[in-house]
């Protein structure tokens, strides 16, 4: 009696070895599509954030904007605490060049941790104009302090941008601001920001830094397309 005829034994090896080439694809793919969703929120967030409030709140907004040498968005900063805060989010970071374009955008993570008498949630949109070549120059190091390395001033959309015009002056970034949640105002002072290597290298596919994409512009993504068009839009001197 003859046996049927079984599986030839290569399969199981060659499916094997497919499967070990293609699990090393795989973690990067997932990664910049991980970074491809906070690019495109960022270009969410700069719309929402320049068509909010009043309109003259929004032609202060533009003309900060267009005064701006870079900008680092935050799409949600969440901060929640009892007694013991804390809050982080995820930014992106572009810059403008002579000519005014924008460059691809460089990822940084932004944390903070504080000690007091608080309790609330509050979920956050963030976009943190850069006035000064001294707030450009510190975002290169790998980490920063906000209101140590760089003066800031903070805005609240929808509440007037007063303050931070006032303040802008003298300040190395200004802050605008849209909030939810209840927590009242709004903190950043000594929050850090830090420069994420691999999230760069997942999303443009090589070991590159901050300083090689916002200021080389030696990198280029045609995901960010859609951000830098918004900030062109909208940082684009009136007509």
């Amino acid at each position: 009696m003859r046996k049927a005829p079984g599986r030839p034994r290569g399969l199981p090896r060659l499916a094997a070895a497919l499967l070990a080439l293609a699990l090393p694809l795989a973690a990067p793919a997932a990664a910049q599509t991980r970074e491809q969703a906070l690019v495109d929120q960022a270009a969410l967030t700069v719309q929402e954030l320049l068509t909010t409030g009043e309109p003259s709140a929004r032609r202060d907004a533009e003309g900060l904007l267009r005064r701006a040498r870079a900008v680092l968005v935050c799409p949600r900063v969440f901060r929640a605490g009892f007694v013991l805060g804390g809050e982080g989010g995820s930014c992106v970071l572009l810059a403008r060049d002579a000519a005014g374009s924008w460059s691809s955008p460089a990822f940084y993570g932004l944390a903070s941790g504080s000690l007091g008498l608080q309790i609330g949630v509050q979920d956050m949109q963030v976009m943190m104009l850069v006035m000064t070549g001294r707030g450009l120059a510190a975002l290169m190091d790998s980490q920063v302090k906000i209101g140590a390395d760089v003066a800031i001033a903070v805005a609240t959309l929808g509440a007037g941008l007063e303050g931070a015009t006032t303040a802008a002056g003298g300040a190395d970034i200004v802050a605008l601001a849209r909030s939810r949640g209840l927590f009242a105002g709004i903190a950043l002072e000594g929050s850090l920001l830090s420069a994420r290597s691999a999230s760069n290298r997942a999303y443009y596919g090589r070991e590159v830094g901050p300083r090689q994409i916002v200021l080389g512009m030696e990198a280029h993504n045609p995901g960010a397309d859609p951000l830098r068009a918004a900030l062109l839009r909208h940082g684009a001197a009136a007509r």
